[in-house]
């Protein structure tokens, strides 16, 4: 007869939860934590930040910048790099847990796979919840660049069936309350135009997540785009760009904003994308999604 065949483990996903350290003002923080299992690959994993008092804290899902090609959780970008405490202690700080989340990237898998991370990593939040202390009605998204992107994705989509993907823990919503997105690319359809660039060039980030340019690909380049899925039903958002962006310009925030309900749009002049040759904007911009956070998450009705 046949061996019987060995036992496999839980998924990674459903591991217990790693020890917390204490960072800065008693925030918690669990590392590496897995929120969803890949077959043939690692885990993907998030950072956890929680408010140093007990009960049901509200959370943000932070996702990193990097042109969807580079980039990971462990950095809110250049210009917090030394910042004591980061940016995701002074979240947490001020009562606002933060899940700070890696996605695959463009080299590892094509869109909308980032999307299909992002929603799991709600997901999981949602299903550990009481576990960890958060409040599974109160969870927000915020992110800078790509990341920014993904998060505004999240806001707007919390309904297609075809972007929610089924990596990791199913069943509970991917729905966000409320989405702060810095620099974001808003319109991949229109990218191109906007930064005058070749609209056939394969090697561009944008090109490299949807698999082919977007001019090749329309479809997907709309599906990809946040602008494609504005409506009347979208969630408080705040908006926050440079004037002075090179790499993903002002206008595509702006044309977002446009066609939301309730958006918060604030430019800063000078400013390059990652708040370069900006420090101010880099603070004045933590600080206003700080506001932001506590003001849907705290002090308003998440509903």
């Amino acid at each position: 007869m046949p061996a019987p065949a060995l036992p496999l483990p839980p998924p990674a996903h459903a591991a217990p939860l790693p020890p917390a350290r204490t960072g800065a003002g008693g925030v918690r923080v669990l590392t590496g934590v897995p929120y969803a299992a890949l077959p043939g690959a690692r885990p993907l994993e998030l950072d956890l930040y929680l408010p140093a008092d007990t009960g049901p804290a509200p959370v943000v899902v932070f996702l990193h910048g990097g042109g969807w090609r580079l980039g990971s959780r462990h950095t809110a970008g250049p210009a917090y790099r030394d910042a004591d405490p980061t940016p995701f202690e002074r979240v947490a700080q001020a009562g606002v847990a933060v899940a700070s989340v890696d996605y695959r990237l463009s080299g590892e898998a094509i869109w909308p796979a980032q999307l299909h991370d992002a929603k799991a990593a709600v997901r999981w939040l949602r299903s550990r919840a009481a576990e960890l202390g958060l409040d599974a009605d109160r969870i927000a998204s915020w992110g800078e660049s790509a990341g920014g992107h993904l998060a505004e994705l999240l806001g707007l989509t919390p309904d297609d069936a075809a972007l929610e993907g089924e990596v990791g823990v199913t069943g509970p919503s991917s729905r966000v309350a409320a989405v702060a997105a810095w620099y974001a690319p808003s319109d991949l359809v229109g990218f191109t135009t906007d930064l005058g660039t070749d609209p056939t060039d394969r090697g561009t980030r944008e090109a490299q997540l949807l698999g082919a340019p977007a001019a090749e690909v329309p479809d997907r380049a709309a599906q990809a785009s946040p602008v494609t899925h504005a409506s009347p039903a979208a969630p408080p958002f705040l908006l926050l760009h440079g004037r002075a962006d090179r790499f993903v310009p002002c206008v595509q925030s702006e044309r977002l904003a446009e066609r939301l309900p309730d958006a918060e749009l604030h430019t800063y002049d000078g400013a390059d994308h990652m708040w370069l040759g900006a420090p101010d904007a880099a603070t004045d911009a933590l600080a206003r999604t700080v506001a932001f956070m506590r003001r849907h998450l705290i002090d308003g009705d998440p509903a």
